[in-house]
């Protein structure tokens, strides 16, 4: 038997289908059409209604799983998504388990709570959808993962499948341009000027304190991103900056400021960023222990760096004659095709060491020369040599074909690079790997 609710929905149905088989000359058509016109409004109606109610279910729903912690009923909430993800650990890269769920007007960042019967979660973080940013992971050693910033918080996400990654992308985005499309519908009807039109939205230091920052790794970084100083687990330990995100290390970061987006409380924050928000210059105590430099040549951070490279990737290196192999973040830049910048790591405001490439030769390493790693090769000039070892054999061969042009002095992109790269693999039968 059919409920109420499906009625009205049969009721259009079965008239459609007795207009299509009435006469056109038929007395009744003339009623049968009036009455087919209001079935349909009401219809629409129902249909409406149906879909409040299921609205309403859902988020019953999701307001018991958060056990009543979070005001979520309401005619205006909607349910977007939700599901499980993993988070990336800003201090150390770790995932942990989380559970999103995204709604019109927020995302609730949840950790689950320790229960014997009935998973439950409880709501660790708010972010609003006004003012929300949805970045790829700028780490080019993670896959399926994702940022999330807002006002209150920043996030690095990361997906199980690629396909998940791809659906929660498009529902944030989506979510994103209908409360910009919302927003911009209320300031045509509003004819009042904003507050903060004066200020354009994309000027310098507009958002600083007023938006949680994406914090960025302490493994991806081997030195205070400020006084450059190399960090160490005894006395040169790491910090972040509560207001830009930078790893810096104690005596950069002995500043407190008060932070919009987390309610006014006092915050630690670099010296750049305290000189920024107080627009004040610091103290002379401070200025008489941080004497000013003579930019080096090597201060090029490897992130804006690796943006705009021909190649870049970690890799191993030794030199010739040294008994061990170091770890580096390389990098070839596209305004310096013949230089090769060696990095402690990807976010490394400074680099450790360059290479002019002019004059050195390419060449494998004999097996017996230097077993100990995978996918060596060499690169000499004169008495001059270097080992390294990729990570990948495709790795291994991009670095040959990108250093031995370098070494001939031949100038090229990233995309000559890449085309003849993928043009050897389509003869071998090969694919390229995402990079």
């Amino acid at each position: 038997m059919l409920e109420p609710v499906q009625r009205i929905p049969r009721y259009e149905l079965l008239l459609k289908d007795y207009l299509q088989k009435l006469p056109e000359d038929s007395r009744d058509r003339r009623d049968a059409e009036k009455s087919l016109d209001l079935i349909a409004t009401a219809a629409e109606h129902s249909n409406a209604a149906i879909r409040k109610m299921e609205r309403m279910h859902k988020l019953l729903k999701v307001y018991e799983l958060l056990g009543g912690e979070e005001d979520i009923v309401s005619p205006t909430n909607e349910l977007i998504k939700e599901g499980h993800i993993l988070k990336l650990s800003a201090k150390n890269g770790t995932t942990q388990d989380r559970y999103l769920i995204l709604f019109n007007d927020r995302l609730l960042y949840c950790v689950p709570k320790l229960r014997l019967i009935g998973q439950k979660y409880s709501v660790r973080a708010r972010i609003d959808v006004d003012g929300m940013e949805l970045k790829h992971s700028s780490s080019p050693n993670l896959t399926r993962t994702f940022l999330v910033s807002g006002k209150q918080r920043s996030l690095e996400l990361q997906a199980r499948t690629e396909e998940e990654k791809k659906e929660w992308i498009q529902a944030i985005e989506a979510t994103m341009s209908r409360h910009e499309q919302t927003v911009e519908q209320f300031k045509l009807l509003n004819s009042s000027h904003r507050e903060d039109e004066e200020t354009p939205p994309n000027s310098p230091n507009t958002d600083l304190g007023k938006r949680a920052p994406t914090p960025i790794r302490e493994k991806e970084v081997t030195m205070c991103m400020k006084c450059q100083e190399a960090f160490n687990s005894i006395t040169k330990r790491r910090h972040h900056c509560k207001a830009c995100g930078h790893v810096v290390c104690g005596k950069c970061s002995e500043f407190r400021a008060r932070l919009v987006y987390d309610n006014n409380r006092t915050n630690r924050v670099c010296v750049d960023c305290y000189t920024a928000l107080h627009g004040s210059v610091l103290s002379p105590a401070y200025n008489t222990h941080t004497p000013q430099r003579r930019k080096s040549i090597l201060e090029k951070q490897a992130s804006v760096v690796a943006e705009h490279s021909i190649l870049c990737s970690y890799m191993h290196y030794m030199e010739k004659g040294a008994k061990s192999w170091h770890k580096g973040w390389f990098v070839i830049p596209q305004n310096e095709p013949l230089v090769l910048y060696i990095y402690g790591a990807p976010q490394d405001v400074k680099a450790q060491r360059s290479i002019p490439l002019i004059g050195f030769e390419v060449t494998p390493t004999e097996q017996c020369e230097r077993s100990d790693r995978k996918h060596v090769f060499k690169i000499s000039q004169s008495q001059l040599s270097f080992y390294f070892s990729p990570e990948t054999e495709e790795f291994q061969r991009r670095w040959v074909k990108a250093l031995s042009r370098a070494g001939r002095g031949e100038d090229y992109n990233a995309k000559h690079l890449l085309l003849e790269t993928e043009e050897e693999n389509e003869g071998t039968g090969e694919t390229l790997g995402d990079t």
